[in-house]
C-alpha cells in the first residue's frame, strides 16, 4: 500500500535547473567559453561535483573576476526564475495526495536554505512537512541517503512510497533506495538516459495521481 510521495525539488517541484544552465552559458560566454553541455548534464541532481566558476577559470586559462562574475549571475538567475511556474501536474498531485491522505515529502540534493526558499516563495512550504536536504546526508543523489532519509521522517517503507523524479542521477538514487520511481523529466533531463525509471511521463499532468495509484491496488 502506498503511503508517502517524495518530490525530488530541483527540475521537477519548480525547474531551477533551466535557469541554472542559461545563466551559466551566459557567465562562460562572457569570456568566450562554452559551458560543456555533457559535464552539465552529468551533475543534474547530485552535489560534490566541481564548482563551475572553477571550471570557468581553468577553461579561461587567465585572472577573472570570479566576484563579480557570481553577483550577476545570481541577478540573472533570479530574472529568469520570475518567470518560472510550477512545473505542470505538481499542484494537482499535492491536492490529490492531500484528499487521498497520503503524506508529502523531499528529497533533495540542494541545501536545505535553497529547497525551503523556494517553497516559502511558491507558498508551498506548508505541503511539505519533511524534507531530506543535500546538507543533511554525507552523500546525495545518486547515493539512497536522501531517500532513505526521507522515508524514515515520514515514517514508511520505501516500498510504501512513490519517488518523482525529473533527472537520471535522481531516478537511479531512488531506485536503489527501493522506491517506485516516476519521472517527469524537464527540458534539459529529457535527452538523458532516464532507465531507471519505473514508469517515465512527459509531464505529471499526463497521468492524474489517483491513476497512478490504481496501478498499486
Amino acid at each position: 500500500m502506498i503511503k508517502a510521495l517524495i518530490f525530488d525539488f530541483d527540475g521537477t517541484i519548480l525547474d531551477t535547473e533551466g535557469a541554472e544552465y542559461q545563466s551559466f552559458r551566459e557567465v562562460f560566454a562572457s569570456v568566450g567559453c562554452e559551458l560543456p553541455h555533457d559535464w552539465w548534464t552529468s551533475i543534474i541532481g547530485s552535489s560534490g561535483h566541481m564548482d563551475p566558476y572553477d571550471l570557468l577559470a581553468q577553461m579561461a586559462g587567465r585572472p577573472l573576476d570570479l566576484a563579480g562574475m557570481r553577483a550577476w549571475r545570481q541577478r540573472r538567475f533570479r530574472q529568469l526564475m520570475a518567470a518560472e511556474a510550477i512545473r505542470p501536474g505538481v499542484t494537482a498531485y499535492i491536492a490529490a495526495a492531500a484528499h487521498v491522505g497520503l503524506a508529502l515529502g523531499i528529497a533533495s540534493s540542494s541545501p536545505m536554505a535553497w529547497v525551503e526558499g523556494f517553497l516559502v516563495e511558491r507558498e508551498l512550504r506548508s505541503h511539505f512537512p519533511v524534507i531530506a536536504a543535500g546538507d543533511h546526508v554525507t552523500h546525495a543523489k545518486p547515493d539512497p541517503a536522501l531517500y532513505h532519509l526521507a522515508c524514515a521522517r515520514l515514517g514508511v517503507q520505501p516500498h510504501e512510497a512513490i519517488a518523482i523524479e525529473d533527472s537520471p542521477n535522481g531516478a537511479l538514487a531512488a531506485k536503489r533506495a527501493g522506491l517506485f520511481t516516476v519521472v517527469a523529466p524537464n527540458a534539459i533531463t529529457r535527452i538523458l538516459d532516464l532507465s531507471h525509471a519505473d514508469l517515465l511521463l512527459d509531464s505529471l499532468a499526463d497521468l492524474p495521481l489517483p491513476a497512478l495509484l490504481q496501478r498499486f491496488s
